[in-house]
């Protein structure tokens, strides 16, 4: 599939107001219990919570807002939290749809997809309303501002590709293994 470059900008600044929300809601409140990071199949390690809440306190210090950015700063964090609290919710309503039928001989998966398409246009939804607050934040930035926030995503980002490229290999490792005959 081809990207075209307004597409990778697109994605390129979902993928800045996404990672500058997810620190800065990590640094404000503790995740609920199965919280978006489980929806999506993510565990943390004991330390990822603080780890988050130091990397998003260490950048709020840095950039020094004032009055007006600090206002954009707590919207985006308010209505990430919300919107997070709402996806939540929509996952329980799967989860409680499923749970109502396990029970019955035939399952209504027709009814099953049409509840998991609305939830999944409600979280999109959702997504970019939190992408949204979050760019109105960025873009309320100076330049040495931006550049701050540029080189700590650039840092995170590296460390997700290390941790991506550690799991790559833990798993063709795995699978090398696997394959190999019994007793070799």
């Amino acid at each position: 599939m081809y990207k075209t470059p307004s597409r990778l900008l697109a994605i390129a600044a979902a993928s800045l107001a996404l990672t500058i929300g997810a620190t800065a809601a990590h640094a404000q409140t503790p995740p609920p219990p199965g919280g978006p990071a489980m929806m999506h199949g993510h565990h943390g390690g004991p330390g990822m919570h603080g780890d988050f809440m130091m990397a998003a306190k260490k950048l709020h210090d840095k950039l020094n807002l004032n009055a007006a950015q600090e206002k954009q700063w707590q919207t985006a964090v308010d209505t990430m939290k919300q919107n997070g609290e709402a996806m939540h919710k929509n996952h329980e309503q799967l989860k409680q749809q499923f749970d109502a039928q396990k029970n019955q001989p035939i399952l209504d998966l027709n009814a099953m997809h049409s509840t998991h398409q609305q939830i999944d246009q409600q979280d999109s939804q959702l997504r970019e309303q939190t992408a949204q607050a979050w760019l109105a934040f960025y873009n309320g930035l100076n330049d040495q501002q931006k550049t701050t926030v540029s080189s700590a995503l650039k840092e995170r980002f590296a460390k997700m590709e290390q941790r991506h490229e550690k799991m790559r290999e833990h798993w063709e490792h795995r699978k090398g293994a696997a394959s190999a005959p019994a007793g070799q």
